[in-house]
């Protein structure tokens, strides 16, 4: 019996619950391919999943809602064996073992082929990241010319909103809690966060055409009274959580304002394909920035959770077999 290493949440708790075991290489199935993976990006939806907040999710398992690699066994002709795939969302590393292991046995239906140059831990880092981001400027309908406001700027969503908004001629402001990551933004306006109400008069009194809020819980309300009348808040974060205590829609949305939320969901497969295919073109021309924070070896998972739980990244993390 063929073996791999694998990462194995063994149960709801710290990082220490993220064991590295020998474990047997998945069998194929008809509807399913194998893919060997050579890098997986780290969410947060990951971290509250190993901490317990998700009431579907059964241990042990394998986590990881992204991963990219090569078709190592396939069952769809027309994605062949050695094919180099994208995978995310679609109940990866919830319903069935993700991608912290050395190979994930995937649905046929997520498996993205793409045609890159890019090295793999690059690669690795753009998926959800950036099919997110990409997914919530186009919710927002982002346009040249306007004013947009990212809260959460230094996550790795948030960097890669600025990088696509600034190539479409937007104005961009940025917030971030950390001072010492101001740097790491490349917005034209940083504005730190400092958890209360933020205060945008000075620099656009009208307040901005969008608010993509990465945030989420604690600021959502405060981000639905600075967008100017008639302008738009995309909740696509849970930083802070998921759920607004209290909320109440006729009260606290202003007339006219509209409130959208993206679900990275959304663009798993087939329908994220050539939202993808743009995103690799676009960071193999330096339009784009990956925004790789740090790159962690599969043995360093826990170090790689505790470092995401610690909010010491500014961008994306990535874990690599």
């Amino acid at each position: 019996m063929k073996t791999m290493q694998a990462a194995v949440c063994v149960r709801a708790g710290g990082p220490e619950v993220l064991e590295i075991r020998e474990v047997p290489v998945p069998t194929v199935r008809p509807g399913w391919s194998l893919v060997r993976v050579r890098g997986a990006g780290l969410n947060r939806s990951e971290l509250r999943t190993r901490q317990g907040h998700s009431p579907s999710v059964t241990f042990p398992r394998v986590l990881g809602i992204e991963c990219v690699g090569t078709v190592a066994a396939s069952t769809d002709p027309r994605i062949p064996d050695g094919t180099t795939v994208a995978a995310v969302m679609g109940e990866m590393g919830r319903a069935f073992d993700g991608g912290y292991a050395e190979y994930a046995l995937l649905p046929n239906t997520l498996l993205i082929p793409v045609t890159t140059t890019l090295p793999w831990d690059v690669l690795a880092a753009l998926p959800e990241t950036y099919l997110t981001a990409y997914g919530a400027l186009d919710a927002l309908d982002v346009r040249p010319g306007g004013r947009l406001l990212i809260r959460g700027g230094t996550s790795s969503v948030g960097l890669a909103a600025a990088s696509i908004a600034a190539g479409q001629g937007v104005e961009i402001a940025a917030t971030t809690r950390r001072p010492d990551k101001a740097g790491a933004l490349t917005a034209g306006h940083v504005l730190l966060d400092d958890g209360g109400p933020l205060e945008l008069s000075a620099l656009w009194p009208e307040g901005p055409d969008w608010v993509l809020d990465l945030v989420g819980a604690r600021t959502a309300v405060d981000s639905l009274h600075l967008v100017r009348r008639g302008g738009t808040v995309c909740v696509a974060g849970s930083l802070s959580g998921w759920i607004v205590p209290g909320f109440e829609p006729i009260a606290q949305i202003p007339t006219g304002t509209r409130l959208t939320a993206f679900h990275s969901d959304t663009l798993k497969g087939a329908a994220g394909a050539d939202a993808l295919a743009r995103i690799v073109r676009e960071i193999e021309a330096g339009v784009y920035r990956p925004n790789v924070d740090r790159v962690f070896e599969l043995a360093d998972i826990a170090a790689a959770h505790r470092y995401m739980e610690q909010d010491q990244a500014a961008g994306k993390l990535v874990v690599v077999p």
